[in-house]
């Protein structure tokens, strides 16, 4: 039910995801809305889809603490508790952000040594993607929290960019360890004290360098960065559209780059992606964009099902283990 076309477009790329992928999904929300955005797929039960009746939603205007307390059969909750429960194996989720954070934080519990959840996004660089948290799970942070960021950020990168030896940078608006605000300059000196390959302070000109791998910060400034980035793209390209589109000999330049610029909006486009994990809960969810397509929730459900086809929970518990995280 989340999502700012939900439940078509979410239903819809639902759909799609269990025609490409070996994976029976439940589909959680008001049962009467379910079932007519399932109307045009006659034959959606053979797909191995089914629909658990939740009658109350988390609008995206809802304060989600307040709204999950007062509504336990609000569908986010819902689907939480089916993990938790062992009747599904992972959440997927294009609603409130908040409310997924708390639903899942409430149903799972949290990994060993690790105090909050952070949302991992995967963002291009010059080089090879990188990663970012907190990418919105938490807008005040300690520095204890950014040091737990930077330990399950390094092992996201290993176990899913398959980098060996992630560089974890701190973000920060200078590269001295004594720039920064309070939070910054504490985080600056436990992560430099953490078993990680920490290479400081990355300014946010560098955020897209490809200078660090893991790139640490509160989730306030994170999700500023996220989406001060996706509006840049979408900026770009309509500029770079109207340019090559001004003139015969332009156009004609336009027409011979459009691999070029295929494979551009592939590099960046978030809907590639689909989804970004919540780490640090005992349980996997995968939260997608609020205003998530068909394409982007059927990437989003298939990134869920990779994940969990892998334990990546058990994997990245073990890792947080090894590293000694909790100190």
């Amino acid at each position: 039910m989340g999502g700012d076309e939900a439940p078509a477009v979410v239903v819809d790329g639902a759909v799609e995801a269990a025609r490409l992928l070996d994976v029976e999904l439940l589909l959680v929300g008001r049962g009467a809305d379910l079932q007519s955005a399932l109307d045009p797929y006659p034959g959606w039960r053979a797909l191995g889809i089914d629909i658990v009746d939740a009658p109350d939603v988390v609008a995206m205007g809802d304060a989600p603490a307040a709204t999950l307390r007062r509504k336990p059969g609000a569908s986010i909750r819902v689907a939480a508790e089916l993990v938790a429960s062992g009747r599904a194996a992972a959440l997927f989720s294009a609603g409130s952000t908040g409310a997924t954070v708390m639903a899942a934080h409430a149903a799972f519990g949290m990994l060993a040594g690790v105090d909050r959840p952070a949302i991992v996004t995967t963002i291009p660089t010059r080089l090879n993607p990188a990663v970012l948290l907190d990418a919105g799970a938490n807008a005040e942070c300690r520095p204890q929290h950014l040091l737990q960021f930077g330990v399950m950020g390094g092992v996201y990168a290993r176990l899913a960019l398959g980098v060996s030896e992630p560089r974890v940078g701190l973000l920060s608006i200078g590269e001295e360890a004594s720039k920064g605000n309070e939070l910054t300059r504490e985080a600056h000196q436990l992560l430099r004290r953490a078993p990680i390959h920490f290479i400081g302070n990355v300014e946010a000109r560098d955020v897209y360098s490809g200078v660090a791998d893991v790139i640490v910060c509160d989730g306030f400034t994170g999700n500023i960065v996220l989406k001060l980035s996706e509006g840049l793209v979408e900026t770009v390209e309509t500029l770079l559209g109207d340019e090559l589109q001004g003139t015969f000999s332009s156009q004609v330049g336009y027409l011979l780059s459009r691999r070029a610029f295929r494979r551009f909006r592939r590099r960046v486009d978030y809907s590639e992606f689909g989804g970004a994990p919540l780490v640090g809960t005992a349980g996997l969810a995968v939260i997608g964009h609020g205003c998530s397509s068909v394409k982007a929730v059927r990437n989003g459900i298939a990134m869920t099902h990779r994940f969990a086809t892998t334990d990546f929970i058990g994997r990245v518990e073990q890792e947080m283990e090894r590293l000694g995280a909790s100190s």
